[in-house]
């Protein structure tokens, strides 16, 4: 079944889970630093985003911990309610609220997101992570590491902090910075093909163990790098310093109105942010699986309770980690969930030896995952598709890389609905199947209508994903004038997948061009 567990990639999925861990546990610490929140709390939610929700999420290669998007609103809430006890109601709360989303099947909304704004999104947040991370190489930052918005809380902004990074740029940590670039690029392009070995030991690995090492010389040579240059982990020497660091929530209070309206507001957002990080997922996966949405809001909704009831920040699948996890190779499940017990690891037992992990080694490693998000590539392939590709697509961008994310959707998402409205304006849509057994065989004949828009898309999904096994399947566009990329994106899909089930497939008259 598709999303379970399975270790049969084992070989794939443990180098890549390490890679993750490194890359989760420092934005685990931004991230709780940014709301206001205990910073343990960062690595609790990165733990049971790992664990417990890799275990009940049916996505294969999507990994959910705590999220940037959701910063704001937690700093805010924490202020409201007064408490960080009172607060962890209303991150179960929210828990609760998503479970309720996931069985009242409310993650059909997904579906309807065009391929445009979801290739934009992936290009987007591939130019913020290359963007953020800039002032990391130069060993300066002025604001917590995995920021996503353009303003940033003190005063700066993206571009401002660049700015001021090279003013105050640090000969160590942009030596460690310049070597670990070079590494990971030599790794990825020339020592992978040269043996096996250099594909089963990731160059991020190889990284993180040189930049440990150099920051343990450069302090025993008397120069150091700066506290905030290196991650910082708290060190649990005990179980009652463990315990210490726990938190639970004020049960007393839980249905006082402000701690359910916050609760509604973080279900909410945190649901369109998962969401739309399933979408963008299984976008890059290389077999073109669909995650089942409403089970990804059930299994979020598992996390965020079990995440507040033990001190936990908010949790959303998130497109930094899963997209490094396909980047370094993770072929199931079981990375996400590895990587969740690294991190519980890492607290318990290795906290001294990761604090001298290089803040630049690891933004060396983040600017490789945006930067495969961003090839120059898919800017010509969505420019040669058309501008109801491309605008969509280039506005999505440029309005995440000055606001933030899910306003950058918004704007993709209205002007896809512009032409979509202008086509559907003109043309109905409908599409019919007919089952019969001819050649011992069934076989399942959709003829689909004149104008198929991306409207259409999650029916035509649905139906595509309903084909049982062992069957054929015609899909008959003769009669289609118009149909919309992300139909042709998914017939596409299906046709690779149907591979796997042994579903035979014939298309007549299936425009294949853009």
């Amino acid at each position: 079944m598709k999303g379970e567990l399975n270790f049969s990639e084992i070989k794939n999925d443990l180098p890549a889970s390490i890679v993750v861990f490194f890359v989760a546990l420092p934005l685990c610490l931004g991230i709780a630093l940014a709301s206001g929140a205990p910073l343990f709390s960062g690595v609790i939610a990165g733990i049971v985003g790992g664990i417990v929700v890799g275990l009940f999420s049916g996505s294969r290669l999507g990994v959910s911990g705590p999220a940037a998007g959701l910063a704001v609103i937690v700093f805010d809430a924490i202020g409201t309610l007064g408490s960080w006890e009172l607060f962890l109601c209303a991150v179960v709360l929210s828990g609760v609220f998503q479970l309720l989303l996931g069985f009242a099947r409310a993650g059909f909304v997904a579906y309807f997101i065009p391929s445009s704004v979801i290739t934009g999104m992936l290009a987007g947040i591939g130019l913020l992570i290359v963007l953020k991370q800039i002032p990391y190489l130069f060993g300066w930052h002025s604001d917590f590491l995995g920021e996503e918005a353009f303003q940033q809380v003190n005063g700066e902004n993206t571009f401002s902090a660049i700015s001021h990074a090279l003013s105050l740029m640090s000969p160590s940590a942009l030596a460690i910075s310049v070597v670990s670039l070079i590494l990971l690029v030599v790794w990825d392009k020339y020592l992978t093909q040269a043996h096996k070995i250099f594909r089963l030991l990731q160059g991020p690995i190889v990284v993180v163990l040189l930049g440990i090492v150099t920051s343990l010389a450069l302090a025993q040579a008397g120069m150091p790098l700066k506290a905030d240059q290196l991650v910082t982990l708290p060190v649990i020497d005990s179980f009652e310093s463990f315990t210490n660091e726990m938190s639970f929530p004020a049960f007393s209070q839980m249905f006082h109105i402000e701690v359910i309206t916050i609760a509604l507001v973080m279900a909410a957002v945190a649901s369109i942010e998962t969401l739309l990080c399933v979408e963008a997922t299984d976008k890059l996966d290389p077999n073109k699986n669909v995650t089942p949405t409403n089970r990804e809001l059930k299994a979020q909704g598992v996390g965020n309770i079990v995440s507040g009831l033990i001190g936990g920040l908010p949790i959303t699948q998130v497109i930094v980690r899963s997209s490094a996890n396909i980047a370094f190779g993770g072929k199931t499940k079981m990375s996400a969930i590895l990587h969740g017990v690294f991190l519980l690891v890492s607290v318990v037992a290795m906290a001294t030896l990761l604090n001298h992990i290089p803040l630049a080694s690891l933004a060396a490693i983040l600017i490789t995952v945006g930067y495969k998000l961003m090839k120059p590539a898919t800017f010509k392939v969505m420019y040669k598709n058309g501008m109801e590709q491309f605008l969509p697509f280039i506005t999505t961008i440029a309005v995440m890389v000055v606001t933030d994310l899910l306003t950058g959707v918004i704007a993709g998402l209205v002007l896809s609905l512009f032409f979509t409205l202008r086509h559907s304006y003109r043309n109905s849509y409908h599409f019919k199947d007919t089952v019969d057994h001819a050649e011992g065989m069934e076989t399942h004949h959709i003829v689909m209508a004149e104008d198929v828009s991306f409207f259409n898309k999650p029916r035509i999904l649905k139906k595509l994903d309903s084909i049982p096994a062992d069957t054929k399947v015609i899909l008959d566009f003769s009669n289609s004038k118009s149909v919309a990329y992300d139909v042709k994106e998914t017939v596409k899909d299906f046709l690779e997948h149907a591979k796997s089930k042994n579903i035979q497939v014939e298309t007549i008259a299936f425009p294949q061009s853009a």
